[in-house]
């Protein structure tokens, strides 16, 4: 829904990856059977904002003229508007293991530039005249295929394609969007510093700022203003809370080098201030065998990075991971408490905080895709109702 507020127009949604289903018929009726309720709670009055997930499956299929159409009547009578895409999982989401396989195809890959110019071309379609789209992607790689002989310049080249589509999609639209890559634990993009240093040394490099000029026809010094304009971060709060940021110094230190922010996820990650023995079996109530549940546990040595929940546990019982545990998995932002395990919810009250009196972005999402593997204690209504109450939490912390 829009909000306008001191800093100006800010676009709030929650994002339908938490809905299962990765057909576009099946898409559709999960917006059916859960937007009419959740507009009721939280937009009875005006538009209700969507951030529309799309499997690779689903964006081919909607972006068929018959489709668009008959989605923008849905839109219509449901009364919402779809501004961002999460185009971050390409297959099953719910339901499977999903672990590191999430991250594939990667941006090495040709199928990860279709999908990506598949949910653009839906996005075009669907944008209200009024505003700039994003799309979130993964962040370039799962860590060790990221780091692999060449991959960088595979990845630079896959988003330099995907920007000039971007671009093109523009020419031809006047519909901009950003595509934002999203930083993530054990990921190649996993901390601030490394994704300044993958913008600085790689993607604005003059070898690819001059694959970008070629591609669209300009010359190298419009070639960069363009790559700013349409490839940017999307940024997890969750993310950035399990990497022990600061997320608004994080994010202005994006913006300060110059990295556009189209979209910002709100969530939070489960924290145990001191793990022992006595929480093992309350923390591996969240290991799920659906999602990878990266780990990072900071002590007197820094900060040890595990790529699951499990392989944590392990290191715990061998005496080689005490101290403050950080966990990937998003955890309700309405709750204050989850009964022996904290959240880092007062990162995210932060950065809601903060935005109410500078928006570092104009889109920001609810982001807690979670709900049907959490723990049954968490889940305190209806899946509708639940949203609405997250919705609902961030708007009444952005205008308090």
């Amino acid at each position: 829904m829009r909000l306008d507020g001191p800093s100006g127009r800010v676009d709030l949604t929650y994002c339908t990856n938490i809905h299962a289903g990765e057909s576009w018929p099946a898409i559709c009726g999960s917006l059916d059977e859960h937007v009419p309720a959740i507009k009721a709670a939280v937009a009875p009055d005006r538009p209700l904002g969507i951030g529309l997930r799309l499997s690779g499956e689903a964006a081919a299929q909607a972006r068929q003229p018959a489709a668009l159409a008959a989605f923008r009547d849905q839109l219509a009578r449901l009364g919402a508007y779809v501004f961002t895409i999460n185009a971050f999982p390409y297959g099953p989401f719910h339901g499977v293991r999903v672990k590191e396989d999430v991250y594939l195809p990667d941006w090495r890959s040709v199928e990860r530039v279709s999908f990506t110019a598949d949910s653009a071309a839906v996005l075009a379609a669907l944008l209200p005249d009024d505003m700039e789209g994003s799309i979130s992607t993964v962040p370039g790689a799962f860590k060790p295929h990221g780091h692999a002989d060449g991959a960088a310049d595979r990845m630079a080249a896959s988003l330099i394609g995907a920007v000039a589509d971007l671009v093109d999609i523009e020419r031809r639209t006047g519909r901009r969007m950003a595509l934002a890559l999203e930083p993530e634990p054990c990921c190649f993009l996993e901390t601030v510093e490394e994704t300044l240093a993958f913008f600085q040394d790689v993607l604005w490099s003059p070898a690819v700022l001059d694959r970008l000029a070629s591609a669209t026809g300009t010359k190298r010094n419009e070639a960069e203003q363009l790559l700013r304009h349409h490839l940017g971060v999307c940024y997890d709060v969750c993310h950035g809370s399990v990497e022990y940021e600061d997320p608004v110094a994080a994010m202005d230190q994006l913006l300060a080098a110059g990295i556009k922010i189209p979209k910002v996820q709100l969530s939070a990650a489960m924290r145990v201030p001191v793990m022992t023995p006595a929480l093992i079996d309350a923390v591996m109530r969240y290991d799920d065998g659906v999602y990878l549940h990266q780990t990072i546990v900071r002590n007197g040595g820094g900060l040890t990075r595990y790529v699951d929940l499990p392989d944590a546990i392990a290191a715990f019982r061998d005496g080689r991971a005490d101290g403050e545990w950080r966990i990937h998995c998003h955890v309700p932002l309405f709750l204050a408490d989850l009964g022996d395990i904290g959240s880092t919810r007062s990162d995210l009250e932060a950065v809601l905080a903060a935005f109410s009196r500078r928006a570092r972005s104009t889109h920001l999402e609810v982001e807690t895709y979670t709900w049907d593997v959490l723990p049954a204690a968490l889940r305190t209504g209806s899946k509708a109702a639940d949203i609405a109450r997250e919705i609902q939490f961030c708007r009444e912390e952005l205008t308090a």
